[in-house]
């Protein structure tokens, strides 16, 4: 295995390494020794993840061997949901040297990262993070789904009713090696499923102490996940986000919230139903319990009545712009209802104590948390929204936010109720500074945080949106040469009609008809995988239902578009629901390995799961197709007040001349997620492919 020495330091990789990747390594290097941020941008296929593991677990090695033994220990049973703490030992151990944090956005990049650990002769002691949802094995927890699940499971910890949690302890200090060798959750899904301890508790066990972390973005992010992860030491540590070219609105939508009026209403009927399981308890008790006193829980129904009322109440004069005040208007707003920094405490505290009573009240061996499933996380939400509002005591942090209500006639989440008849309204306050969420990461004393992706340009205007200093910085070339792929722009079909992709031409029939043409006509001569991008879901469903549903006007016989595609490659649509997703890959792969055709065409959206992280080589990805700019709605208010808040930021006054405006903010996120779809074909050094542009705008961009 080859040793490349970069910045005095040992770094063994698994192949002869590019250029490029000794570039790569460089910075990562340079980061780490001099703590300081890093912006990293390296195309697809330039193996990225491999020479940030082999640098960052090289330098690492600088401060001692890789830990080894067992990873925290709980006295008694497992972990408890309090959060139990790890021997002195470890805690020593695993303190004196940086942790090293590894973030990526979903599960199944952080299985191909791991996958690539394996591939390397690094061994560190390691921990993977998921959710309650991928690791639980309780028959009756497993079936609930987010917070319900959660509290099912808190509860029947707290109560060492769970057979799962109460065997970790014992088992990790029988299996002090694991984390030694790289494991993936579905490895410790398996232990718990032959072996019987939680893997979830296992994975918070090991976490403890260990040289290098795996999690999802939003066990980082978000304040409440992050309180969760006890036991980890994040002063010096490394924070790396992979894939981290959509971190800026994950940080934005961390310190975000929206309340609709369904959801509030639901918690008014849990702050009632916490009134009878109060009395009840105190009945069947005789106690007066403090911390169940049914008068809070009286207080607080009535106040969640007070602030649906003054939602209601709000005047607006238009739908299309919703009622809208600059951030600080919330305190405002809910100081009229007596909902205030100090008095918010308190509220905190009762809906603390509702969640533990409707534990009691919906968890159980007879219920198997069926009621949960539907009431538990309503009020939960309402105490997020109070972390948000009163984050750190006060107003300092309102001025990067914007308050909105909104009306729609039908309920975004799926409820089809109407609160008391009338149109459905939601509360949000919008944050406009992802750097926000940046800030608490500096606060805890991190060392260095690396963002890398293929598609992170341009790097000024993304540190500027995180409000971060990144001295150092890469835009690394591509390891492929000019024969191995083709790009091209199709700006008219076949007729020699334009193709424009903007909402004044894609609802015309003719648009509809001269894009299908091309794709048939692409669809004949590309081998293999084809992967079609729509800019939305919307114009996905329109286009693929005329295609199924009209003949071409230039057809011998009365074949359909969707028919013509169909005779040179089956198709497969990506779903909207994530849980069918998966369903569709081993389809597509079917599909690319039928003889009886040329391969298989897959249609997609940017932004969606196909084009974020996944990987298209060889065979399975010859050429892909967009279709146009997948630009944000300009009149939706989120887009439209982020765009008001970016000018107001970048005026001549604020004296900033690198600030970015809100039509260039407009421009790049829609080029950012093109960028990531392109990004599917080219997948290593020696494969090939063909990236087309199906909209005449393309030609100017």
């Amino acid at each position: 295995m080859p040793v490349y020495r970069i910045r005095g330091v040992d770094v063994d990789f698994p192949y002869d390494a590019y250029d490029c990747q000794i570039t790569y390594m460089d910075r990562v290097l340079q980061s780490l020794q001099q703590g300081n941020n890093a912006l990293l941008e390296s195309p697809t296929g330039t193996g990225k993840t491999l020479c940030l593991l082999c640098s960052a677990l090289a330098w690492r090695r600088t401060f001692g061997e890789f830990l080894r033994g067992g990873g925290g220990g709980g006295g008694g049973g497992g972990s408890q949901p309090s959060g139990s703490q790890q021997s002195g030992a470890s805690a020593t151990q695993s303190s004196s040297y940086p942790v090293i944090i590894y973030a990526s956005r979903t599960h199944s990049q952080l299985r191909q990262v791991i996958k690539e650990l394996k591939a390397t002769s690094y061994r560190p002691k390691m921990a993977v993070l998921g959710s309650r949802e991928q690791m639980c094995i309780h028959e009756e927890v497993s079936k609930l789904r987010g917070k319900a699940q959660n509290n099912g499971c808190h509860y029947l910890c707290k109560k060492r009713m769970c057979r799962h949690n109460n065997i970790v302890t014992d088992y990790m200090k029988n299996n002090t090696e694991l984390g030694s060798e790289p494991f993936d959750i579905e490895d410790l899904v398996n232990i718990g499923r032959t072996k019987g301890p939680c893997p979830y508790y296992i994975s918070r066990e090991l976490s403890k102490s260990v040289d290098i972390l795996f999690a999802p973005y939003n066990y980082l992010i978000d304040p409440g996940n992050r309180r969760s992860l006890t036991g980890i030491s994040w002063d010096n540590a490394v924070l790396i986000f992979d894939e981290a070219h959509n971190l800026e609105s994950i940080c934005a939508d961390a310190a975000s919230f929206d309340l609709l009026t369904s959801n509030l209403t639901s918690c008014i009927t849990e702050a009632q139903e916490c009134i009878q399981l109060c009395s009840f308890k105190r009945s069947i008790e005789n106690s007066a319990e403090k911390q169940f006193d049914p008068e809070n829980y009286a207080i607080l129904k009535a106040l969640l009545m007070a602030l649906e009322k003054k939602i209601g109440e709000l005047v607006i004069d238009s739908k299309e712009l919703g009622y809208t005040k600059p951030g600080s208007y919330i305190y405002e707003f809910l100081s009229e209802l007596n909902i205030t920094s100090e008095t918010s405490k308190k509220l905190i505290e009762t809906i603390d104590s509702a969640s533990l009573l409707l534990e009691e009240g919906n968890s159980g061996e007879t219920k198997a948390g069926v009621k949960a499933k539907s009431t538990v996380s309503r009020l939960e939400t309402i105490r997020d929204m109070l972390d948000i509002i009163f984050k750190g005591g006060g107003q300092n942090h309102a001025k990067y936010y914007s308050f909105h209500v909104n009306e729609s006639s039908r309920q975004t989440s799926g409820d089809s109720l109407q609160v008391f008849g009338k149109a459905s309204r939601t509360l949000s306050w919008w944050c406009f500074n992802p750097g926000l969420a940046m800030e608490e990461f500096l606060k805890l004393g991190v060392r260095s945080i690396i963002l890398t992706s293929g598609t992170l340009s341009p790097l000024d205007s993304l540190a500027m949106e995180l409000n971060l200093e990144f001295p150092v910085r890469l835009e690394n070339p591509h390891v492929i040469s000019q024969d191995q792929i083709w790009v091209g722009v199709v700006p008219v079909g076949p007729s020699g009609h334009p193709l424009n992709s903007s909402y004044r031409t894609r609802e015309t029939v003719k648009y509809k008809q001269e894009l299908g043409t091309v794709i048939v006509n692409f669809a004949r001569i590309v081998p293999d995988g084809l992967l079609v991008f729509f800019p939305s879901y919307s114009m996905m469903d329109k286009c693929i239902d005329y295609w199924k549903n009209r003949n071409h006007e230039h057809s011998v016989d009365d074949s359909t578009i969707w028919q013509r595609m169909c005779k040179h490659k089956q198709p497969v649509i990506e779903p909207r629901q994530s849980s069918n997703f998966p369903n569709a890959i081993e389809d597509y792969a079917a599909k690319l390995r039928d003889p009886s055709t040329s391969g298989a065409i897959f249609f997609a959206v940017c932004r969606g799961k196909v084009s974020e992280g996944l990987d298209f080589a060889d065979r399975a990805g010859r050429a892909v197709i967009v279709t146009g700019m997948p630009f944000s709605t300009p009149t939706d208010p989120k887009v439209r007040l982020k765009r008001e808040y970016l000018d107001k930021q970048a005026k001549p006054s604020n004296k900033n001349p690198k600030a970015l405006t809100g039509e260039e903010w407009y421009v790049q996120q829609a080029a950012r997620a093109v960028n990531q779809a392109v990004g599917r074909v080219i997948r290593h050094r020696h494969d090939y492919g063909a990236i087309i542009y199906c909209d005449e705008r393309s030609k100017s961009s």
